[in-house]
């Protein structure tokens, strides 16, 4: 299946539904979970039906198609002492067909771009499919120019400076806090550089809503939007915010909130939990129930309104297979 060719609801749901009965008979533990929640694959005719599985197992489980070896294992970053996910990547070839064509439709040709990426925290974790989608993005822009930055804030003030007083279109690449520890040492007014934050204080600051966090950032960059792109160690695509928080999908991959009463039911235009169709998940899970809290609208763009308590978690309570 050739999930960048879908052009049409008719499309996804067929390519979804196809995806769903592959993974419901190849991938044990999914089938595991389907089969205690009763749910056999005859009576999933619809993308509502198909069951999620919660992100959680990515942490327990190998969550892999059987018969496959991974390729890649990506790891989550965690925070100290959590234990962390892994994604076994069966081909990198998906994963990159998914990042490079997501990333054409929302910017078009990347070597239009200088790619800054200050991604510390990731860089020092060595096993990032952020730190993987950078590096590729950097080599994809051909720029003499694109490259990772770890601690060496002054050498990225030059260099955005550089490219500034060039007219080169830029795209920053930030984890959180270390684009605060940025404007804390120097601040900007940029007119060709888009900043794109990837969520994540790590420890390191305090956590702020997202409003918050991208007013400080407009101000020290002096932009006027903030970018943001929404994925995760569990998915192989990434959906976008080109401002105000709002995010779009790629083609092949949606979003539904289920009800935070009841996992197995929907809403929309509240807030709920955060389900997620990434069809590029071919063998490991492309239907997974996050921890996320959000809102998805009627046109189909969504936000990310925090994250549940453990506390808060229902509907999930068949972890332990």
């Amino acid at each position: 299946m050739d999930f960048t060719s879908i052009t049409s609801e008719s499309e996804f749901k067929a390519a979804a539904l196809e995806t769903f009965n592959f993974q419901y008979k190849e991938v044990a533990v999914y089938r595991r979970f389907c089969d205690l929640l009763g749910i056999k694959s005859e009576n999933v005719t619809t993308l509502e039906s198909i069951p999620f599985l919660p992100i959680q197992f990515f942490k327990s489980e190998t969550v892999r198609a059987q018969n496959t070896t991974s390729e890649k294992i990506f790891q989550s970053s965690g925070t100290t002492g959590s234990s962390t996910s892994k994604h076994h990547v069966v081909n990198l070839n998906v994963y990159e067909t998914s990042f490079l064509n997501g990333f054409q439709k929302f910017y078009s040709n990347i070597q239009d771009y200088a790619i800054l990426a200050l991604l510390p925290s990731y860089l020092e974790q060595g096993n990032s499919s952020l730190v993987y989608m950078a590096n590729r993005l950097i080599l994809e822009s051909k720029n003499e120019h694109s490259g990772f930055y770890l601690n060496n804030l002054s050498a990225i003030i030059e260099k955005i400076q550089l490219l500034e007083s060039r007219g080169q279109k830029t795209l920053l690449l930030g984890v959180s806090y270390a684009l605060l520890d940025l404007i804390d040492l120097q601040t900007f007014q940029l007119k060709h550089t888009i900043i794109m934050e990837t969520g994540g204080m790590k420890g390191r600051r305090k956590e702020m809503i997202k409003p918050e966090l991208h007013n400080i950032l407009k101000k020290g960059f002096g932009v006027t939007t903030i970018h943001s792109e929404y994925g995760m160690t569990e998915l192989l695509s990434q959906a976008y915010s080109t401002g105000n928080g709002m995010y779009k999908t790629p083609p092949w991959m949606r979003v539904l909130t289920r009800d935070t009463e009841d996992a197995l039911s929907y809403v929309t235009e509240t807030t709920g939990g955060i389900n997620i169709i990434d069809l590029a998940n071919v063998y490991s899970c492309a239907f997974i129930a996050t921890q996320d809290l959000g809102k998805v609208h009627k046109n189909g763009t969504f936000e990310v309104m925090g994250r549940f308590d453990n506390s808060d978690i229902r509907g999930c309570n068949l972890m332990v297979l």
